[in-house]
């Protein structure tokens, strides 16, 4: 099939062997029942076309070397378990992973406009087309969270592309160090699937939901049981519980975010209160109804 597909396509090549060394101008797609590898230029596919081949084929994506040699040590240690960098032992750093949503990513033009953000020199490494590690030595305070939202938000102006990141935690540089990385990118790729709600990603952020999806089947139940057909009556009840808590319980960030008065926050809030007795007033009535929030919206999500 990929040798009728390759005729559509100017410039495409079909392979008997995966091909290891190619353009990043190009998709590489392997058709499993004939072991087969079809490169076929970017730029001749429409969206939908590649969306279509996705689905009828594997996508094999080999990963853009790096062009510096630090970027290249960088690269074998945290995805090819290779040897650490020469490197101080006394430096600490951080990882901040970003995935790109959009097609004809321009590699080098990205790489250059996030470079541009930071005040010290970092490495970049690329896992592939969309995905890739800022690699911060912290000499000084860098970008916070909200900077790097304002990060995204320029760089899908600018290149017509959705960023999000997530923001690691600083560490020494040790023999540790790629597991702490290996650790955070299972956050990371968790949270592309199951959180929407933010392009900026840090641990705390996604460790409850990360918890919540992984618990036993018979405690999500226990959780659902008491909490959840509140929100299967009332699908706005949960929308207004969710964000007071996710804005730490304050009423008017939460009914501004809402476009609501705060009347009629604090109305949906009594009412929640009523139908369930779980008062939200506390770190434990807060915590649990937090469980049962992420719960409905997985449910949700799966439904």
């Amino acid at each position: 099939m990929l040798k009728k597909i390759m005729s559509l396509y100017a410039n495409s090549v079909l392979y008997t062997e995966q091909p290891h060394h190619t353009s990043d101008q190009f998709y590489i797609f392997y058709d499993e029942s004939e072991r087969n590898w079809l490169t076929i230029p970017k730029t001749s596919l429409t969206e939908k076309e590649l969306n279509l081949l996705q689905v009828l084929y594997k996508q094999v994506k080999i990963p853009s070397m790096p062009s510096t040699t630090l970027s290249r040590k960088w690269h074998e240690f945290l995805l090819l378990n290779g040897s650490k960098p020469s490197l101080s032992s006394e430096s600490n750093f951080r990882f901040i992973q970003f995935h790109i949503k959009g097609n004809g990513v321009d590699q080098s033009e990205i790489e250059s406009a996030i470079k541009g953000f930071f005040p010290d020199e970092v490495q970049i490494i690329w896992e592939d087309d969309h995905n890739g590690i800022v690699i911060e030595e912290r000499r000084q305070l860098s970008l916070t969270e909200s900077e790097l939202t304002s990060i995204a938000d320029t760089l899908e102006s600018d290149f017509y592309v959705k960023v999000s990141f997530y923001i690691g935690k600083i560490n020494p540089f040790s023999s540790q160090l790629r597991n702490h990385f290996q650790q955070e990118k299972e956050y990371f790729e968790f949270a592309k699937k199951n959180i929407t709600s933010t392009n900026i990603i840090t641990f705390e952020k996604v460790f409850p939901a990360f918890v919540a999806l992984n618990l036993p089947d018979y405690i999500k139940d226990k959780v659902n049981n008491e909490l959840s057909a509140v929100f299967l009556e009332d699908p706005e009840l949960y929308t207004t519980i969710k964000v007071f808590l996710e804005n730490n319980l304050n009423a008017s960030l939460t009914a501004k975010k809402l476009y609501i008065h705060r009347n009629t926050l604090q109305y949906r809030i009594d009412k929640f209160i009523d139908k369930t007795g779980v008062q939200l007033k506390d770190f434990y009535g807060a915590f649990t109804v937090f469980l049962a929030c992420l719960l409905y919206e997985d449910n949700m999500h799966k439904n």
